[in-house]
């Protein structure tokens, strides 16, 4: 279960947090959670979700113990080592775009694209109405398609991909 899913949870906890410190606690902290509730789990074809479900559990109450300060974070110092398979200006950019999106926007967007849930399952996921994950989701590829093609420009190939 770890080394089936501990990238995808690494992903999701980076998108919520911004710190690659504090996604990897996230998600040494989600299986600790797991291991030990591993026996309410009823169904085991949906551990990806119980898991997703436990990693934002978790990252919530780290804010009833801490609030972390991230002014002044460099977005360019976030993610991968400019050694990595990202080098490419566009990947960047894309980055950059959804690291800037609102939490409430970027939460659903990331499930969605990075996670592959439907809106259904977000909807289940974040307890959240149907129709308010489809407006986040709405709100979050208009705010994109703004900030990656400025005024009047064309969509790059990054947008085209998460569209």
């Amino acid at each position: 279960m770890v080394n089936a899913l501990a990238s995808d949870l690494y992903r999701y906890a980076f998108m919520l947090c911004r710190n690659p410190t504090l996604a990897e606690d996230l998600v040494q902290e989600t299986f600790m959670r797991a291991w030990r509730k591993l026996h309410t789990l009823r169904d085991e074809r949906k551990v990806k979700s119980w898991l997703i479900t436990t990693l934002r559990r978790e990252y919530a109450r780290g804010f009833e113990r801490y609030q972390p300060q991230f002014d002044g974070v460099n977005v360019d110092e976030l993610g991968a080592e400019p050694d990595s398979l990202e080098r490419d200006a566009e990947v960047w950019e894309l980055r950059r775009a959804v690291l800037g999106l609102p939490s409430k926007y970027r939460e659903v967007l990331v499930l969605q694209v990075v996670g592959g849930y439907t809106g259904a399952e977000i909807s289940a996921l974040l307890e959240l109405p149907l129709p308010t994950v489809n407006t986040r989701l709405f709100r979050a590829r208009q705010k994109l398609r703004r900030d990656l093609t400025g005024e009047g420009g064309a969509l790059t190939r990054g947008q085209r991909a998460i569209e």
